[in-house]
């Protein structure tokens, strides 16, 4: 005996309740395609787990580098006992630790640890240390006598002073902490009087914080 066939409104009317009932429980749209639709994977997990079913080799992430390990140390191409045979000055005014770089008759690159320790630190300033710009220039110019006062530029090796420095600039503060990386080089010599024009460019991180023209004059006792 075959089952009688329920007219297609009553179907309807049956099923109402339960559709409500439903809609009431479903999640927002927007929700239910963020949260119970899965993202596909990445093509490239795909493909890796590809060939780690076919035997093959699969890359694995490289492995991170602790930051600590990560900066290699500057060159040292003149360390401090090197540099106190050139220059004549000594603490608390010797202001250049090393020198990275450097090509006879041309140019020298040294750098200056900044630290709290500096002794012009308690005065400038208590507050906010910040390493006085005629210490910058200072520095700067004791780089270049380590140019000027070695024998293929023709100097004496004894002393250097300052005859003038033009069209300096303080570009970025500078305080304990950093590293300043100072560029001197010879633009011009009068080995007649002694007299050396160079150009002179500071750095901190690759950053310009200082430059300026410097007029030195090398000198005997």
């Amino acid at each position: 005996m075959e089952a009688a066939a329920v007219p297609r409104s009553a179907a309807i009317c049956r099923a109402a309740p339960a559709v409500q009932a439903a809609r009431a429980l479903a999640l927002p749209r927007r929700a239910l395609s963020a949260s119970a639709v899965a993202a596909p994977a990445p093509r490239r997990l795909v493909l890796a787990a590809r060939r780690a079913a076919d035997g093959d080799n699969v890359e694995t992430a490289p492995e991170v580098v602790p930051i600590e390990k990560r900066f290699p140390a500057f060159p040292s191409v003149m360390d401090i006992n090197q540099i106190r045979e050139i220059l004549p000055h000594r603490f608390p005014f010797l202001l250049v630790d090393r020198v990275i770089e450097y090509k006879a008759g041309e140019y020298a690159v040294g750098i200056k640890n900044v630290t709290i320790n500096d002794n012009f630190f308690p005065g400038h300033f208590p507050e906010r240390p910040i390493m006085p710009g005629v210490l910058m220039v200072e520095a700067m110019a004791q780089v270049g006598g380590l140019v000027m006062l070695q024998p293929e530029v023709g100097g004496s090796r004894d002393n250097f002073f300052f005859a003038g420095i033009d069209k300096v600039r303080f570009r970025k503060p500078v305080i304990a902490g950093d590293t300043l990386i100072m560029r001197m080089t010879l633009t011009k010599y009068q080995k007649r009087f002694g007299l050396a024009k160079m150009e002179g460019k500071a750095y901190v991180g690759g950053d310009l914080v200082c430059e300026g023209e410097f007029l030195l004059v090398s000198a005997t006792e």
